[in-house]
């Protein structure tokens, strides 16, 4: 037996043990096989069905350590069950603060219960590793792209179309906060640290505005803060943006929920009954 036929029945194994209440999907109903199906876990971890269909057959030549992490978010393992599914893919587990880093499951748990309210899971430099479907729904996919284009701060300055949901009277505030929380996280990490680095170096190199906010040296995590966002579908939103730190990883829980006496809430569960169209 290969290390990817291997990886295919631990994938298989993995998949079945799911319940659709367990990542956040409507329960009830007769299911002919047990636990998800293969397009459910394929789309929970933004990978193409017949990718993922392959994977499992032991028919794919390699497995990226971006897909794998995807797939570990997808199907709600643990610490040591992720690590298991690296070495399997023929990759070292990466350490805790990297891009694919582990999510623990209390946290997905959380970002699953939140139902109608948008919610992702980022790193300590703001790159989102896991979101929930309103999340999806409001802000787009976000978690497990290439590079460094998970990243919030950095496609804030590098991609124009990050900030068109926001209202351009806000961007001045929420580019100097976001520079702010980076060089507040950069600090916590080891010295050199490479992920942070590069992004810092690309940033002073394509983006002037970068350079000048990251040359004030203002270091702020960020906080609970008020944002208007102007949704294609759901109109003006005005939204509380709050953070929920994990002490344990250092991970944190961004959750958009209405702005008190602002009415958004049946704008957001108009948006999760189209996120809930792309499940189905």
């Amino acid at each position: 037996m290969t290390g990817l036929d291997e990886l295919g029945r631990f994938l298989r194994s993995r998949r079945e043990a799911l319940l659709p209440e367990d990542v956040g999907f409507p329960g009830g109903g007769r299911r002919r096989t047990p636990g998800l199906r293969r397009e459910e876990i394929a789309l929970l971890a933004a990978l193409s069905a017949d990718y993922y269909s392959r994977l499992e057959q032991g028919r794919t030549g390699s497995v990226s350590p971006a897909a794998l992490a995807s797939l570990a978010r997808a199907m709600r393992l643990s610490a040591d069950e992720r690590d298991y599914l690296f070495r399997l893919g023929g990759h070292q587990p990466p350490p805790r603060n990297s891009a694919h880093a582990h999510v623990d499951p209390a946290m997905l748990f959380l970002l699953d219960a939140l139902g109608d309210t948008p919610a992702q899971v980022t790193d300590d430099l703001c790159t989102v590793i896991a979101q929930n479907r309103a999340a999806t729904a409001l802000l787009g996919r976000w978690a497990g792209l290439p590079d460094h284009k998970s990243n919030v701060i950095w496609r804030w300055f590098t991609d124009p179309s990050s900030r068109a949901l926001n209202d351009p009277a806000e961007h001045l505030a929420i580019g100097r906060a976001y520079v702010a929380d980076f060089r507040a996280g950069l600090a916590r990490r080891p010295p050199g640290d490479r992920y942070g680095q590069e992004i810092v170096d690309e940033l002073l190199a394509r983006s002037p505005e970068f350079a000048e906010l990251w040359a004030a040296h203002e270091v702020a995590p960020l906080a609970s803060v008020r944002k208007r966002l102007l949704h294609p579908e759901a109109g003006a939103l005005d939204l509380q943006c709050d953070v929920v730190l994990s002490p344990e990883t250092g991970h944190r829980l961004h959750l958009f929920r209405p702005a008190p006496g602002s009415g958004a809430g049946e704008q957001l569960a108009f948006l999760s009954v189209l996120a809930g169209q792309l499940f189905h």
